[in-house]
């Protein structure tokens, strides 16, 4: 079923056109990521979706009956229920089919023959309503839902008042969840939820009954829940299908080509100026000059988006530190009644990435504060070793910022000299671009600030980097500069995160803390994960390394593999190419069925929809053959350990 259809969806900003001749039809069947670079239209878009907005031109069609709900970023604030009743209130709608249904009911005892069968099948439509809404089980999936969100029972009772800005948005998402619309439009969900609450999430979303849009920083999430990415880029959209890691590949692929075409296309404009500035002048070839000018007003310029460049940035080498950087002996922190942290044994080394890992309350932030200095009303040891200089960073690090300054000049005011040159271009990785650098930091948001504050400490020479939830605020790109600059980072960190793919693409260690409790896992991220599941099962012997994993091959043996693998790389990669050649068909397929002259002639609409069909078929045939490329790819690299 169709729950909402953007037909032509146009709107300007000032002279900026954000969304121009924008198409998506949206099901109860979809699962679709809306992805693009900072202010490419994400959440304008999702705002028309909704009925909030009205676009210049174009329009959105929603069935009658359909109920779509937007989620927005954040601004939701509740005061005066409890929570458990504010939960409720998701049902009031119905409620409403309740009482309608009452009022059929008793109009069906005395009512007309020829109203009857009317009356009779309205009432049938609601009563099921009723009954998939799962009003009559309703304190049960209140209770469900809270809980995955990581509300606890005592919770229940709390006026929704006594909740912070983060837990208020936990609130809304529970209530959108409950009220089970047709279709779901999710502006960054992901932002206020912990690694479980998230994987919750993704559970119920891959569940849902109804169709979802959604924008989310956090690519593991996204990889478990959508099956199609929709990318606006220059006020216009693109569908690719499957997941987000596969439309990373596929962009990787089209960045590639378009590279190409943009260097080939700069020759050629780089010919028509030299050839206006040589002879512009020159009356006999003043023809040919404005021939050349012409040719140049005609090239339609290619951009490469903001979204699809790489962009590297290494950070000033951390000064020369002894082996031993931290030592905790018997540390304790208690806050009342409650023992947040007990008897903590810890010992790290010169170049360890240790992420701290638990439940929203563990006690993650305290031990950070602890560790930076921040926090000194703690008993045992804590001790940092010779020449050891600490960076620390908190989400409340933003107030620090001195606020008459303008982000630059935050920035030039402690950066190292030879940094200098280069922060417009960090500053635009860290999502501040043009004019933006030239903002004062007093008129930034929280997270703005936040920004600037986490890039301040990074230009700093730190041998010991303390970071609490550093990707908060940051886009995908953002994340990855972190994440390489962090991995290619030579002295030690300490983190907190939230975000699955960066813990696991960084973390070398986990320190587990849980009901005062803590527990050191010497692995990633994926390890700790496994031995957190297996723990309760009768011990095996775990060999570690990877190379004693793995039989001796002989050389015949490597050889043949060797082979395999490059002849799998090649097949993937003509995959790849095909699934693209093959969604771009699908793609055109898609606006053609969107022209009124097209969705309006019933002949017509059929067969598109029939090629549309065949298409998608094909693309999906060609994704699972890619699918199985792949881990027969991984499977040999595997075997031959690379």
């Amino acid at each position: 079923m169709t729950t909402a259809q953007a037909i032509g969806i146009g709107i300007a900003f000032g002279d900026r056109d954000v969304l121009k001749d924008v198409h998506l039809i949206l099901s109860d069947k979809s699962r679709i990521a809306l992805s693009g670079g900072n202010g490419s239209g994400k959440s304008t878009l999702m705002k028309i979706l909704a009925g909030n907005n009205n676009p210049d031109k174009g329009s959105v069609s929603i069935p009658k009956g359909v109920i779509n709900y937007y989620l927005p970023q954040s601004g939701i604030v509740f005061k005066d229920n409890t929570l458990r009743d504010e939960a409720e209130e998701a049902f009031n709608h119905i409620r409403e089919y309740i009482d309608n249904m009452d009022q059929i009911g008793k109009s069906l005892q005395d009512c007309d023959e020829s109203k009857h069968d009317f009356l009779l099948e309205e009432h049938t439509r609601l009563h099921d309503l009723i009954e998939e809404s799962g009003y009559y089980t309703r304190d049960g999936e209140i209770t469900r839902v809270l809980q995955g969100l990581g509300f606890k029972l005592e919770d229940f009772s709390k006026r929704t008042s006594e909740f912070s800005g983060g837990w208020q948005m936990r609130i809304a998402l529970a209530k959108a969840l409950l009220q089970k619309p047709n279709l779901l439009l999710l502006d960054e969900p992901t932002n206020y939820l912990d690694i479980e609450a998230r994987d919750w999430l993704a559970g119920f979303l891959r569940n849902f009954k109804g169709g979802v849009l959604i924008v989310s920083h956090d690519r593991f999430f996204l990889d478990q829940v959508v099956d199609h990415v929709a990318e606006l880029f220059n006020g216009t959209l693109k569908l690719y299908k499957g997941n987000y890691t596969k439309y990373e590949l596929l962009r990787e692929k089209e960045l590639e080509e378009l590279v190409k075409q943009y260097k080939k296309q700069q020759d050629e404009i780089e010919k028509h100026e030299n050839f206006i500035r040589r002879f512009k002048s020159k009356a006999s070839k003043a023809t040919q000059a404005q021939s050349h000018v012409k040719a140049l007003e005609k090239i339609e310029r290619i951009e490469i988006p903001s979204s699809m460049q790489k962009m590297y940035i290494k950070f000033p080498p951390p000064p020369h530190s002894g082996k031993n950087v931290l030592t905790l002996e018997n540390l304790s922190r208690v806050y009342g009644d409650n023992r947040v942290i007990n008897n903590l044994d810890l010992h790290l080394e010169k170049g360890e990435k240790i992420v701290i890992a638990g439940q929203n309350g563990a006690g993650k932030s305290t031990l950070l504060r602890i560790i930076a200095g921040v926090d000194s009303d703690y008993s045992g040891v804590m001790r940092l070793g010779s020449d050891v200089k600490v960076g620390y960073f908190s989400q409340d690090h933003g107030e620090q910022l001195n606020e008459e300054n303008t982000i630059l000049e935050e920035l030039e005011s402690e950066s190292p000299t030879d940094l200098i040159p280069k922060l417009r271009g960090l500053l635009g990785a860290f999502l501040f671009h043009g004019d933006d650098v030239f903002k004062q930091i007093k008129v930034l948001s929280g997270g703005e600030k936040n920004r600037v504050s986490l890039l301040k400490l990074l230009l700093k020479p730190f041998n010991l980097l303390i970071l609490d939830e550093p990707t908060n605020h940051l886009d995908l790109g953002s994340k990855d500069v972190l994440l390489n600059a962090l991995n290619d980072y030579e002295g030690t960190l300490i983190f907190v995160s939230h975000d699955r793919y960066f813990i696991e693409k960084l973390a070398q260690k986990v320190l587990h803390l849980e009901n005062g409790e803590h527990k050191l896992y010497i692995g990633d991220y994926n390890y700790y994960r496994w031995k957190r599941e297996h723990e309760n099962e009768p011990d095996t012997e775990i060999i570690e390394d990877k190379q004693v994993k793995q039989s001796v091959l002989t050389r015949d043996e490597d050889k043949k593999l060797k082979n395999l693998i490059q002849k799998l790389e090649k097949q993937e990669s003509d995959l790849l190419n095909k699934i693209e050649e093959q969604g771009i068909i699908t793609g055109k397929l898609h606006e053609l069925i969107a022209l009124p002259e097209n969705y309006s002639n019933p002949d017509k609409a059929i067969k598109l929809q029939a090629d549309i069909k065949k298409s998608e078929e094909t693309e999906e045939e060609l994704t699972n053959s890619w699918e199985e490329t792949l881990i027969l790819l991984e499977e040999a690299r595997e075997k031959r350990g690379n």
